[in-house]
């Protein structure tokens, strides 16, 4: 009964392995430099940051233009009943005339008392704000870039040892055979032999699907639509990571892109609100206008012009001024605590991957040495199998202990190298 089972794991093994599907598609050589480029020209949350900059960059030049004069050109054309009136819909009743005229005025802003000003200073905040703010998405495009390309090579890697342990192990189900033809190996040998093989079988066929899964990753990441296979190049290991943490919140606190965005955003919000503040203060203006009236009513001038100004003095709104100077401020204040909480996120975040960065390179050590450990294990089991003192059972966990020892080491290697990556990105270096 258990042969046949045996068999029908064989069979399952051997449709799932064909089942794997084949992209057909050239594998791309790719290092982890070139990976980056390509993602910050592709991707497309960079692209579209970088577009918001530019949007938030108009913007300044709209509220500048207050500062300069507003010109427009009129033409007015009129045919009235004679010594008709406007009788309704204002307060005089002004004489229509027949005409047709020409011309055009001009305005310009002489003070409003620093409301435009400030109005300026905040939009042009807002501007760097939204700069910072690409930095901050190429950061964190970069990162899922590094992170991406280390979990390939690690799933490449794992591939490998799963490889190898096919083979290993089909070695040995092989002798155990021909010794069991011989009468030197029991049936029961043969059987732990199999199911020793069917695990790796196993273990090869979630290694390909995880090679393949990584690849699409990886494919997002760089900003690609479609999934791609790579060639990947091995990066060198990182050292140790640094001593002492208290220099690192510093150096994170002072080049986090999004720590600038947010200080950025707090002045804006400030100067927005002194800006509706200044909406009480009078705003001074001067207004010409001049044309031509070629065809009209004797009574009209064949040209016109006239010039002036214009002061507005805020007097009662309904408190909509006092309501919309106190929003400002609130948001102002707002901003301010957000950056607050920013500040203790990024603290937190810097000392948690300092600490899973030194975790993790205390583990390349560990790792080596059971890998060490275990091989040795394993070839003792193996000669005193081939022996005749010992079990298959010793041989089968010796087996097992060293897979999980080479998986463990490749593991260490690939998540030192991403927790690193990460350690890079919370002090502001991947920019």
């Amino acid at each position: 009964m258990r042969r046949h089972q045996l068999v029908l794991s064989l069979f399952l093994f051997g449709f799932l392995l064909g089942a794997v599907p084949c992209t057909g598609q050239v594998s791309q050589s790719l290092t982890l430099p070139e990976a980056e480029q390509i993602a910050i020209q592709n991707h497309p949350q960079i692209q579209a940051a970088t577009h918001l900059a530019s949007a938030a960059a108009a913007q300044v030049n709209e509220v500048r233009s207050a500062y300069y004069p507003q010109a427009y050109g009129s033409l007015t054309g009129v045919e009235a009943e004679h010594n008709s009136r406007v009788a309704a819909g204002a307060l005089n009743n002004p004489i229509i005339f027949d005409r047709f005229a020409e011309g055009f005025t001009v305005g310009q802003l002489i003070t409003d008392f620093g409301r435009t000003y400030e109005l300026v200073k905040s939009s042009n905040l807002r501007a760097r704000a939204q700069q910072e703010n690409v930095a901050t998405t190429r950061a964190d495009v970069l990162l899922r870039v590094n992170q991406a390309y280390f979990a390939a090579l690690k799933a490449q890697s794992v591939l490998q040892v799963a490889e190898q342990t096919v083979k290993s192990r089909q070695l040995v189900a092989d002798q155990t055979s021909a010794l069991q033809k011989s009468n030197l190996k029991s049936g029961l040998d043969v059987s732990f032999a199999n199911v020793d093989l069917a695990q790796a079988q196993l273990l090869l066929i979630q290694a390909q699907n995880d090679v393949q899964a990584s690849y699409a990753e990886l494919s997002a990441a760089l900003g690609y639509s479609d999934q791609r296979t790579f060639q990947l190049a091995e990066q060198p290991t990182p050292g140790s990571p640094p001593p002492d943490f208290s220099p690192l919140v510093q150096e994170a606190l002072q080049s986090r892109p999004e720590l600038i965005r947010q200080g950025l955003n707090v002045k804006s919000a400030q100067s927005f609100a002194t800006a509706e503040r200044d909406l009480w203060f009078p705003t001074i203006s001067v207004l010409g206008t001049a044309g031509l009236t070629p065809y009209r009513q004797d009574t009209l001038a064949s040209r016109y012009a006239a010039a002036g100004f214009n002061v507005n003095i805020p007097i009662f709104n309904g408190r909509l001024f006092s309501a919309r100077r106190s929003e400002a401020n609130s948001i102002a204040q707002a901003q301010e605590q957000y950056l607050r909480d920013l500040q203790n996120r990024i603290v937190r975040d810097v000392r948690t991957a300092w600490l899973s960065a030194n975790s993790a390179f205390q583990r390349l050590g560990v790792t080596e040495q059971l890998l060490n450990q275990s091989s040795q294990a394993f070839d003792l089991a193996q000669s005193r199998y081939g022996l005749g003192l010992s079990s298959i059972v010793e041989l089968s966990q010796a087996q097992l202990n060293k897979t999980q020892a080479e998986i463990a080491r490749v593991s260490a290697q690939y998540d030192y190298e991403s927790q690193m990556a990460d350690l890079n990105y919370q002090l502001g270096r991947m920019q």
